[in-house]
């Protein structure tokens, strides 16, 4: 058997993934010729696969993608191709959720307000003139400044896309006493957390009931575009929508619409249609209401060492005739 690698993976990593494919040979392509001299007896394929290089591999059996995501990997010919298709999802889903709930905690506390307000020197509390407002107010008075500020204790936190990230949303939203509702495409076993799983044709249900609508999908060909201005009138009015899927799934001009008009209360989003996001675009001059973070919730020093794992347990498994990890539906791109 042969795995070849392409582009080339640095010498340590070429070392432990070596060992584990033993007895299985390994080809670290340098370049794509070196590559499709190798192809055409090869079993295995980890790295960027091209028409070219699918072309010339007929013996082809498994190939390891390098990411996640697979909306600019997946192509006609691989989908249609018999071998087995696995990817790197998972790696990233609690470092994922942790951002989410930063996004919810800033928009329940307002922290992201304060931040603003901080570095102009100015003390002014939200939903109030000063600060002396809130201590003058009498015992058991609710005021504009309590109003404010929101307890997580009891809101619903809806999800969209109960894969690996979504369930560790959950996690962390239960954590808080939140109640979690979610829809899923291919609903299956409801985790502790989530008190109802429902499927995507409940997604209007779903966005009526939550304050916090999570959007944790991946881009697939049945998702893409899934959030429109109809879906953002579907929300309360001091709803919040974030999106740490795939930028694909929203349209941005519908959002910054939807915020403008006050059909919703505020929107946190770490990927864009376009990246980056265009500076002419409105959803820059929203401060307040919009937290904008250039695709980085995924980043942190353990996802190196979590990507090499999944590859030398999927290399292993293959040699040894076990079923893999994270096999994909190529077809729903997933």
């Amino acid at each position: 058997m042969k795995l070849v690698i392409h582009p080339p993976v640095e010498p340590d990593r070429l070392a432990r993934i070596t060992v584990a494919a033993e007895p299985m040979a390994v080809v670290n392509a340098a370049g794509e010729a070196e590559a499709l001299h190798h192809l055409p007896d090869a079993d295995a394929f980890f790295g960027k696969l091209t028409t070219r290089l699918l072309a010339a591999a007929p013996r082809l059996r498994w190939v390891q993608a390098p990411t996640a995501s697979l909306e600019h990997y997946l192509f006609p010919e691989l989908a249609a191709h018999p071998c087995v298709l696995s990817n790197m999802r998972g790696l990233f889903s609690d470092v994922i959720a942790d951002q989410v709930m930063g996004y919810v905690l800033c928009f329940a506390r307002n922290l992201h307000v304060y931040v603003l307000q901080a570095a102009e020197g100015r003390w002014s509390p939200v939903g109030g003139e000063a600060a002396r407002v809130a201590f003058t107010s009498g015992p058991g008075t609710v005021n504009d400044i309590d109003r404010a500020h929101r307890h997580l204790g009891g809101a619903t936190l809806g999800v969209v896309g109960l894969g690996a990230i979504g369930r560790e949303v959950a996690r962390r939203a239960a954590a808080f006493g939140m109640r979690v509702v979610a829809v899923d495409p291919r609903p299956a076993d409801v985790p502790p957390e989530v008190a109802a799983l429902w499927p995507v044709a409940e997604l209007p249900r779903l966005l009526g009931e939550s304050e916090y609508v999570v959007v944790a999908a991946p881009h697939t060909p049945r998702s893409a575009g899934m959030f429109r201005r109809a879906q953002f009138r579907q929300m309360r009015r001091d709803a919040v929508f974030v999106n740490v899927g795939r930028g694909a799934l929203v349209g941005l001009d519908d959002l910054a619409a939807a915020l403008d008009e006050g059909e919703l209360a505020g929107a946190a989003l770490d990927v864009f249609e376009t990246e980056p996001l265009p500076a002419e675009h409105p959803l820059w001059r929203m401060p307040g209401r919009v937290i904008l973070t250039p695709h980085v919730a995924g980043y942190s020093p353990l996802v190196a060492g979590r990507h090499l794992d999944v590859l030398l347990d999927n290399v292993g498994r293959f040699v040894r005739g076990e079923p893999l990890r994270n096999v994909v539906d190529k077809v729903e791109w997933y």
